[in-house]
């Protein structure tokens, strides 16, 4: 296995509210790997931990936003100035994540793997997700397919997957290809950003791919002991929360580059969602007003 050189490689991690602990112990690996960036949305403890973290020797200093601009903000923010400084290969986090040892040289090998079998290019590369909570591991998806849908092989190998989505946290995007297939889209916020830039860039004609070779622990939602959300088929989120995944998935129906296979089975599992919501939780009156809300709001955007 070739390492990656440092020069190559920068990872951008997004945070607000930190939990100082895992946050700390992410960077620490981070900057045993890659030069990593900061940006931070509003976080009133992160000048306590600012001297912390830029004493890390790989540390490309600390963004701090003066307000929560949303995920998709700091993530353009953090890419753009990775693009900047010339990166090849730049990585995005969540706050919480924890990656497994070796992680940045592993995803690049993965990426070394595969390249040459795409003909368009490969957008970015993803890790396995494994659930903390349950040790469950994420499949690879695929939308537009009835049968097979998940973790099927790319090129032949047993190591590597076509994917048509990949989650944000452990992503590595492929820094040339951005200016054609563009950056996060901001008026998402948080929910969905993920999903929207995978589908664009899918519809364009690149690839996703998904390795074994690297393994990301995080937790996708917040903990529960909802059979279905241990189960991995839905995430559960605060009430304020759904007004986003609701607005932006329904503005996603209409986008032409989303899979009609992903829609079709997407509103579905959305409308079984909001009900599961409505009638079972205590908080249904604050999920009414929130998902209502986002569906009403979706033909504002753009």
């Amino acid at each position: 296995m070739e390492p990656a050189r440092k020069t190559e490689t920068c990872a951008i991690v997004v945070t607000h509210h930190p939990d100082i602990t895992p946050l700390l112990t992410m960077l620490g690996q981070l900057n045993r790997e890659t030069n990593f960036l900061v940006v931070d949305n509003d976080s009133p403890s992160i000048g306590q931990l600012e001297e912390s973290i830029t004493a890390y020797e790989n540390c490309l200093g600390i963004l701090r936003r003066e307000q929560n601009e949303g995920l998709a903000r700091a993530l353009n923010i953090g890419i753009g100035r990775a693009l900047k400084e010339g990166f090849d290969y730049i990585f995005l986090f969540d706050q919480d994540s924890n990656p497994c040892d070796a992680y940045v040289e592993r995803m690049v090998e993965a990426y070394r793997q595969v390249r040459g079998h795409s003909s368009r290019g490969i957008a970015a590369l993803g890790p396995r997700i494994i659930n903390p909570q349950t040790s469950r591991k994420t499949p690879f998806k695929l939308f537009n397919r009835l049968w097979s849908r998940t973790d099927q092989r790319y090129a032949g190998s047993g190591a590597h997957f076509v994917a048509d989505f990949l989650i944000t946290s452990g992503t590595m995007l492929v820094a040339r290809h951005l200016t054609e297939i563009g950056l996060m889209r901001e008026d998402y916020f948080i929910d969905n950003v993920d999903l929207e830039w995978c589908f664009r860039a899918r519809s364009m004609g690149f690839d996703l791919v998904g390795t074994n070779l690297a393994i990301l622990y995080h937790l996708i939602g917040e903990r529960s002991l909802n059979p279905l959300v241990r189960a991995g088929v839905m995430a559960q989120h605060k009430p304020a929360r759904t007004y986003y995944s609701s607005r932006n998935r329904i503005h996603l129906y209409t986008r032409a580059y989303s899979p009609i296979g992903w829609k079709a089975r997407d509103i579905v599992r959305f409308a079984l969602k909001a009900l599961w919501l409505l009638l079972s939780s205590p908080q249904r009156g604050q999920y009414w007003k929130h998902i209502s809300a986002g569906v009403r709001d979706a033909r504002q955007l753009r």
